[in-house]
Formats: C-alpha cells, sequence, structure tokens
C-alpha cells in the first residue's frame, strides 16, 4: 500500500468500541442484570437505558453506588417490574382489547345490515341496554367514532365479500 502513497493506519488509533455487538449479546454476558427491549439495553434494578456499545460503560455503572443502593433496594422488593419502550407497551394486544374491537365491528355490522342508523346508538336507553346486557357493550363508541373509524372497515370487508363471491 505504500507505493500508491496510501499510510495504513496504526492499529493504536483505532476506536475500542465493539462494532457488531447487540445489546441481547450484553444480556447474555451480563446475565440477568440486564434485559434488553426495542433495541435497547436496560439495567434491570435502575430501570435505566446503558450504550450497549461500550462495555466499560456497563462495567462502570454495574460498579457505581447508585447501582448498588438500587439493586439492594431492589433485591428486597422481590417484585421484578422490567422496564419496557413505548413501542413495544403500545404493540402489546391483549385479549380485552381484541374483543372489544370485535364488539364494535359486530355491532357496526349488526346496524349496517339491518339498516339501522348509527346515530340511534347515541340515545341514552341504547347506551343503558348495552352496558347492561351486552359484554362490552359499555365499550362501543359514539356515532361519529363508529362512523370515522369502524365504518370504513366494514365498507372495505363488505367490498371484498362482494368481488370474491363474483369470480
Amino acid at each position: 500500500m505504500e507505493r500508491f502513497g496510501v499510510k495504513s493506519t496504526p492499529s493504536r488509533n483505532r476506536s475500542k468500541t465493539a462494532l457488531y455487538v447487540t445489546p441481547q449479546d450484553r444480556v447474555t454476558e451480563f446475565g440477568s442484570e440486564l434485559h434488553e427491549d426495542g433495541g435497547k439495553l436496560f439495567c434491570t434494578s435502575c430501570n435505566v437505558v446503558l450504550n450497549h456499545v461500550r462495555k466499560s460503560a456497563i462495567n462502570d455503572h454495574l460498579k457505581s453506588k447508585t447501582h448498588t443502593k438500587r439493586k439492594a433496594e431492589f433485591e428486597e422488593q422481590n417484585v421484578r417490574k422490567k422496564q419496557r419502550t413505548l413501542t413495544a407497551s403500545l404493540q402489546c394486544n391483549s385479549t380485552a382489547q381484541t374483543e372489544k374491537t370485535n364488539v364494535i365491528q359486530d355491532f357496526v355490522k349488526m346496524c349496517l345490515e339491518a339498516n339501522i342508523p348509527l346515530e340511534k346508538a347515541d340515545h341514552p336507553s341504547v347506551r343503558a341496554f348495552l352496558s347492561r346486557y351486552v359484554k362490552n357493550g359499555s365499550s362501543i363508541p359514539k356515532s361519529e367514532q363508529l362512523r370515522k373509524a369502524y365504518l370504513p372497515d366494514g365498507y372495505d370487508n363488505e367490498n371484498q365479500l362482494i368481488n370474491t363471491e363474483d369470480r
């Protein structure tokens, strides 16, 4: 390489950061003191985000006074709460959420098939009936939200059914 006038950089000038280390690699390396969520490395007892690229930053945190104090408090509580990223929390769909969506979609479909205007869902007696006798009936939103959020889904689903029947 010296023939072309290009000098190789000496190895001592290179950065000492680990380029291809993932947060999951650090979790396997350090054990249960750390956990990974959403591509970020968290200290389990302190609930702080750590830089997973530099091992020295993790070691410094684990040796710090605040970590040892929080770790002792954490072990006394016997409750293992792991911090999660916001995106992971929002992506979590529980069975109650999916059931609620199914009830609303079925309600809109029933109203459409029976030619019942969605405004009738706003009447106080209809609201009282739904909350008293229908499971998750009180979660059915007002007619304006039904039109904006759930009516297009029902319309698209019906169009797909009609198109598949025509073929």
